[in-house]
C-alpha cells in the first residue's frame, strides 16, 4: 500500500456500513479520502475521530446524493481543484426496497436503478475521464456488488435488487475491456459480499427486530471485512488485477 500514501480516493455512501468501514481504511492506510454521502455529518464525525487518532491519511466529508447528476460532477470538480484529482473510486452507494415485481412502486424502482447502476456509471465515466485529463495511468475503481449479482435468489421481494447487482456484474466487465482497449493500466475491481450485518437492510423497509434476526440466524460478514479486502485488491502488483472477489461468511446458508 506505500504506492498509494498521499493519493486519493472517492468514496460513495460514506456516512456508514461498508462506505464508512472503506474509508476508514484507507484514511489509515495514508490516503486523503474523500467521503460522500447525504448525512455529510456522519462523515464528518469519523473525520475528526480517525484525525483524535493521528491516522496517516484525511477524511474530507463532502455532502452529495448520487442520484443527482450535478452533484457528482462537483465532487469530482471538488477533488480535483481541492487534492489534486481522484485516483481511486469506491462506487458503494447502494439502495435497496423489498417488494414483488407486481406490486412494488415505480419509484422505489428507480430509485433502485439509479443509485446502484445509473449513479455507479455516472461517477465512474466522470472519474476516468478526469483520471485521462491528468495523465492518471494506474488508477483503480471498485464497484462494491454483491452476490446476487451472480445468480438469481428464491427470495421473492428482491428480484430488482438483483437486477441492479447483474447489471453492475456486466458494467464491471465492460469497464475492463474499454480500459484494456485504452491500452491503460486502470484497474477495475467488483467486491461482491454475501450478507454483510449493515444499515441496508433496515433501509430498505424491514423492521430493526426482522433484520436482527436475519443476521442473528445467518453466519454474516462485517463491514471491516469488505473494507480489507478491498485494501488487498488495491495493494496488488500494479501488473495484477483482482477483477472479481466474492465474500462470503464462513457457513452462510442464506440464499
Amino acid at each position: 500500500m506505500e504506492r498509494w500514501v498521499g493519493r486519493v480516493a472517492i468514496v460513495s455512501g460514506a456516512s456508514s456500513g461498508i462506505g464508512a468501514a472503506v474509508s476508514k481504511s484507507l484514511v489509515e492506510s495514508g490516503l486523503k479520502v474523500v467521503g460522500v454521502a447525504r448525512r455529510v455529518e456522519k462523515v464528518e464525525e469519523l473525520a475528526e475521530e480517525l484525525k483524535s487518532q493521528g491516522a496517516k491519511g484525511e477524511l474530507h466529508p463532502v455532502c452529495g446524493d448520487v442520484t443527482k447528476e450535478e452533484d457528482i460532477k462537483r465532487v469530482v470538480q471538488w477533488t480535483r481543484k481541492t487534492l489534486g484529482g481522484a485516483d481511486v473510486l469506491v462506487n458503494n452507494a447502494g439502495v435497496n426496497r423489498y417488494g414483488k415485481l407486481s406490486e412494488q412502486a415505480t419509484d422505489d424502482v428507480k430509485l433502485i436503478l439509479d443509485t446502484n447502476v445509473i449513479a455507479l456509471t455516472v461517477f465512474t465515466k466522470a472519474v476516468v475521464q478526469d483520471m485521462k485529463s491528468r495523465g492518471v495511468n494506474d488508477g483503480h475503481i471498485f464497484n462494491i456488488n454483491s452476490i446476487c449479482g451472480h445468480y438469481i435468489s428464491e427470495y421473492p421481494l428482491g428480484y430488482i435488487y438483483t437486477a441492479s447487482k447483474h447489471a453492475v456484474t456486466v458494467v464491471t466487465e465492460g469497464l475492463r475491456r474499454e480500459l484494456r482497449d485504452m491500452q491503460t493500466q486502470i484497474r477495475v475491481t467488483s467486491i461482491s459480499p454475501g450478507l454483510v450485518k449493515t444499515e441496508i437492510s433496515v433501509a430498505g423497509g424491514l423492521s430493526k427486530e426482522v433484520a436482527d434476526k436475519k443476521y442473528s440466524e445467518n453466519p454474516c460478514l462485517e463491514a471491516k471485512d469488505i473494507a480489507d479486502a478491498l485494501t488487498f485488491a488495491l495493494g496488488a502488483p500494479g501488473h495484477v488485477q483482482i477483477h472479481e472477489m466474492v465474500i462470503r461468511a464462513t457457513g452462510e446458508f442464506i440464499l
